[in-house]
This record gives C-alpha cells, sequence and structure tokens, in this order.
C-alpha cells in the first residue's frame, strides 16, 4: 500500500514509532467528512496565532475541526512547546526531548487572549516529565496572565497527570480555572498499547482532588471511541468517571494519524455516538458531548455555557425539593 508522502512525514515526527509496521489507513466515512479550512475569520486567527509565536493544538495534533473553530476565534492554546515526553500510540505531538521553559509564554498567552476578544479560552499541554513539578507553576502562571489581561474570560484547562504529583495538582486547582479537564482518553485494558506513559486511575484520581480541593469547579474529561473498546468497557469508565464527580464528559472518533499509529478498529456510527450520550446522561452527567467529531475544546465556549446553565437549574431543582 502507498501513503501519502505528508503522511509519512508527519510519522518522523515519532522516532519511538519509526519500528512500528505501517498500519492500513483506511477511507474515513462520509460522516467524518470536514470543510477545509479558510475565511477572513480564520487567517486572522492564524496570525495572531503565529505573530505571539504561540503553539496550537490544532496544529500540532491536526484536529479535523481547526476550519471550524478558527473562524469562529476558537483556538487552543498549547503551551510548554511542541515537544511531549510520552509516546501515546493515538497523539499526533511531536516526541522527544523538550527544549526550556519559554518563561515569556505565560504573558504572550495573556495578549493573545485578550488581542482576539475571548469570551472563554482552552489552554492544554504536552507532558513534561522532565520538570520537577510537570509543569504545574507554568500553568498557574498563565492562568495568571490571561486573568490579568483579560479578566472577563473564562479558562479552560487540559492538563496532564502530572505523575500522580498531588502537590503540583492542587497548586494547579487552586489557581482556578473555571474549568478542569484531564482526559482518560480510553478504558483501562487498552492502556498498555494505548497510553503506556500513563495509569487509568492515577488519571480518574487527578479529577478526583481537583473536587476535594474544590468542589465547585468543573471536571471534564474526553473518551476516544475506535480503538477496540466495547460498549461495556465504556459504561464502566462511565461509572468511574461519575465515582469521581466529574461533571461532563466528551466522547468522539479516534482517528489515525499517520500509519505508524494505532490503527482505527471501528467507526462508530452517529447513532452510536447517540446511543453513548442517553448512557452518559442516564448516569448522571450534568454534560455530555458525543459525536464523531467531538473533541476536547470543539466549541468549548458554548459547552460551558451549557454546562453552567445546567448546574443552576440542578441546584435550584434541588433548592425546591
Amino acid at each position: 500500500m502507498t501513503y501519502d508522502p505528508k503522511l509519512l512525514d508527519k510519522a518522523k515526527r515519532h522516532p519511538e514509532k519509526q519500528k512500528n509496521p505501517d498500519r492500513p489507513m483506511g477511507k474515513k466515512p462520509d460522516w467524518i467528512r470536514v470543510r477545509a479550512p479558510q475565511g477572513k475569520v480564520y487567517h486572522e486567527t492564524r496570525d495572531i496565532v503565529h505573530k505571539f509565536k504561540l503553539n496550537t493544538v490544532c496544529e500540532e495534533a491536526g484536529c479535523p475541526n481547526i476550519g471550524e473553530c478558527w473562524e469562529k476565534q476558537h483556538a487552543t492554546f498549547l503551551i510548554m512547546g511542541e515537544v511531549c515526553t510520552r509516546a501515546c500510540a493515538f497523539c499526533n505531538i511531536a516526541t522527544g526531548k523538550p527544549k526550556e521553559l519559554d518563561k515569556m509564554e505565560p504573558l504572550r498567552v495573556g495578549v493573545a487572549v485578550e488581542k482576539m476578544g475571548l469570551k472563554h479560552v482552552v489552554v492544554t499541554s504536552v507532558d513534561r516529565d522532565d520538570l520537577d513539578d510537570g509543569g504545574a507553576e507554568h500553568y498557574v502562571k498563565t492562568i495568571g496572565a490571561i486573568r490579568f489581561k483579560s479578566p472577563q474570560t473564562t479558562i479552560e484547562i487540559l492538563t496532564g497527570d502530572f505523575g500522580g504529583d498531588l502537590a503540583a495538582i492542587d497548586r494547579v486547582a487552586l489557581a482556578k480555572p473555571d474549568v478542569f479537564n484531564h482526559n482518560m482518553e480510553t478504558v483501562p485494558r487498552l492502556y498498555p498499547t494505548i497510553r503506556p506513559g500513563a495509569r487509568f486511575f492515577r488519571s480518574l484520581r487527578l479529577l478526583e482532588r481537583v473536587k476535594e480541593i474544590d468542589p465547585s469547579m468543573f471536571t471534564k474529561s474526553g473518551l476516544m471511541v475506535g480503538l477496540g473498546e466495547t460498549k461495556e468497557e465504556i459504561g464502566q469508565v462511565m461509572d468511574d468517571m461519575r465515582a469521581a464527580d466529574i461533571d461532563f464528559i466528551t466522547i468522539g472518533q479516534y482517528l489515525q494519524p499517520t500509519p505508524k499509529h494505532a490503527p482505527v478498529e471501528k467507526f462508530w456510527t452517529p447513532e452510536e455516538f447517540k446511543q453513548l450520550e442517553s448512557m452518559a446522561r442516564a448516569k448522571g452527567f450534568l454534560m455530555v458531548s458525543s459525536s464523531p467529531l467531538t473533541r476536547s475544546s470543539y466549541h468549548a465556549a458554548d459547552d460551558f455555557a451549557r454546562l453552567r446553565a445546567a448546574r443552576e437549574a440542578k441546584l435550584a431543582g434541588q433548592a425546591a425539593e
């Protein structure tokens, strides 16, 4: 089988995967099709990101929704560099030895948020296992810079697991982001091959810890499907998430970035995503986003407004009882 040379070039960003055999990349179903990036606002967003020398997960991870999101001036900032210390089998962000932290990056993120006039911003990062605190202090500084430059903007963070360091988790939670997101990604059975540098219950404990620090803080987590999981396993992960009092779950289709990455075992249909949404709502999540193209920060601003409204409605209902 022959592959697009651009895909093979992208695979070179992952030296640890070069020993993997090329895995077939089958044709995507019709419901996965997305509009190519275009439009004036898209280019304005791109120009601001590049002007301030910022990275975005939209570009680095090859998100399929970049055209739609950037046209709405929604971008997810990727802090602490563009090289990750982990080697997840699904991720398209480069793996290797990262550079030193850019001390001015938090301020540049804050200025970019101000220039873009964002009502809601999502900040994520590569994993930085080379740092003593996993990058916790850099998150705190970035949150502080956004609050300083654009105090009306609500802040959502999507973090790594900080190696399970509770002190690091506490430090970030005490910086008071509006939403604390950490993705579980997949079911426990698949962690050794799909997410080998992480541990399922370490990730779950992180989100549980955030609620212990601040029960009012919204917590959020995401799952990919299409890696070989079963519906029953997904249901069990949902139960585990609710036991940790996670408010918001996102569920989206895994898409294979290059021939060297984990293959897609199944394309879940839109109808099956609706079934997963119904299952999640029945288990008590305040907010559920489940569709083939759902990603952690997809429609994040609108979803945050709905999440806040859902909590207010729930509290009003409890008060009326």
